[in-house]
C-alpha cells in the first residue's frame, strides 16, 4: 500500500469546510509520518475528477465532512472511477446524511431513536410555530434535514423562540426535522463496520461546559470534557453499544461511522444520527475512543485505509 498514492480529500464548499480542512489536515500529517505518498486536495466539485487525475490518485481517503462528501455524491465519482475510498458507500452516505431518511429507518428497523416529524418550509412561519408547539410541547429540537457538526440545530425551550427557529433552520433548506426533545446524557459510540459486521468502539460521554453541544462545544479546544469510557453500568453500556451498531447496519455502514446517542432519566439509549465521515481533528471523538483502546491516531488513520481495499 505504501507505493500507492492516497488522495486525502478535504475542503469543499459546504457549511463544514473548516472542520473538514482540520480533519483532512491530520490525516494527511499522520499518513505521511508513517511512509505513505499522501497528498491534500481541496475538493472543488466541477474540478474534482482532473484533481485526482493530477495527483495520480490511486485510493482516496474521503476527509470531506457535509455536501458532496457525506451525501454519497463523491463516493459515486470514485465508484465510477473506480478508485478505491475509505469510508461508508454510495447508499449510506446518502441516507446517513439525510436525517428524515435515516430516522425512516430507524423506525422502521426499531432502532430507539426520539420521535419526530418532518416540517416543509412555508411563509407563514407564525401559523407553522403555533403547530410545532400543539404538536410536541416544549422543548423541542428543531433542525435541518441535511447538515452536521450541529449546524442548522435548534433546541427551543420557549413557545416565543419558535418561529426565530424555524426561520434559522429553513435557511438551509426547505426541509426540516422536528424531533422530541430527551433530556439526559449525551453519548457517542465509534462503530467498526466491514463485511463481516460491526463493532462498537468504547463508549464517550460528552459534557459541554456550555449546556449545549452545538459547534463551538464540539470545534473549540476545552470547551467540553469527553469522559472515555462514559461512567455507566455495564448493561447500559451493552444496550448503547448495540443501538449504535444496529443504527450503523441499517443503513449499511462500511469502516468507521460514530452513532450519536441521547440517553434519558431513566438511562435509555434514542439514536439521533450516524455520521459516515466523523471528525477527525484533535478535539474529536473517534481518535478519543481509539486512545482509549490503546491506538495511536496513527494507527486509527492506517486501518481506515487499509479497510478501503477491502470493499466488495
Amino acid at each position: 500500500m505504501k507505493e500507492k498514492k492516497i488522495a486525502v480529500v478535504m475542503g469543499g464548499p459546504s457549511t463544514e469546510r473548516e472542520v473538514s480542512l482540520r480533519t483532512g489536515n491530520a490525516i494527511l500529517t499522520a499518513l505521511q509520518r508513517l511512509g505513505y505518498q499522501a497528498v491534500g486536495i481541496d475538493l472543488e466539485p466541477a474540478r474534482i475528477e482532473k484533481q485526482l487525475a493530477d495527483c495520480g490518485a490511486e485510493v482516496v481517503f474521503v476527509a470531506v465532512h457535509g455536501k458532496y462528501g457525506e451525501d454519497g455524491t463523491l463516493q459515486g465519482l470514485l465508484e465510477l472511477k473506480q478508485l478505491p475510498y475509505t469510508g461508508s458507500g454510495v447508499l449510506a452516505s446518502a441516507l446517513a446524511m439525510d436525517k428524515v431518511a435515516s430516522k425512516m429507518m430507524f423506525q422502521g428497523a426499531d432502532v430507539p431513536t426520539p420521535r419526530f416529524a418532518v416540517l416543509q418550509d412555508q411563509e407563514d412561519k407564525a401559523a407553522l410555530a403555533q403547530a410545532v408547539v400543539k404538536q410536541f410541547g416544549l422543548p423541542v429540537v428543531i433542525k435541518s434535514a441535511a447538515q452536521g457538526s450541529s449546524i442548522g440545530v435548534c433546541i427551543v425551550h420557549e413557545a416565543e423562540e419558535v418561529q426565530a427557529a424555524l426561520e434559522e433552520v429553513f435557511r438551509y433548506g426547505k426541509t426540516a426535522l422536528l424531533e422530541e426533545c430527551i433530556v439526559g446524557r449525551e453519548i457517542t459510540v465509534p462503530v467498526w463496520c466491514d463485511m463481516a459486521g460491526a463493532e462498537a468502539m468504547p463508549v464517550i460521554e460528552i459534557a459541554p461546559k456550555s449546556g449545549v453541544y452545538d459547534y463551538q462545544s464540539k470545534y473549540t479546544k476545552g470547551a467540553s470534557e469527553y469522559i472515555v469510557p462514559a461512567q455507566l453500568p455495564p448493561h447500559v453500556t451493552l444496550m448503547v453499544q448495540q443501538a449504535a451498531v444496529q443504527a450503523c447496519q441499517v443503513l449499511g455502514c462500511f469502516g468507521v461511522a460514530r452513532a450519536d446517542i441521547m440517553l434519558d432519566e431513566k438511562l435509555r439509549p434514542y439514536v439521533l444520527e450516524v455520521n459516515t465521515v466523523p471528525g477527525m481533528t484533535e478535539t474529536s471523538l473517534v481518535p478519543k475512543a481509539a486512545a482509549a483502546e490503546g491506538h495511536s491516531f496513527e494507527a486509527l488513520c492506517e486501518r481506515i485505509l487499509l479497510q478501503a481495499l477491502t470493499r466488495k
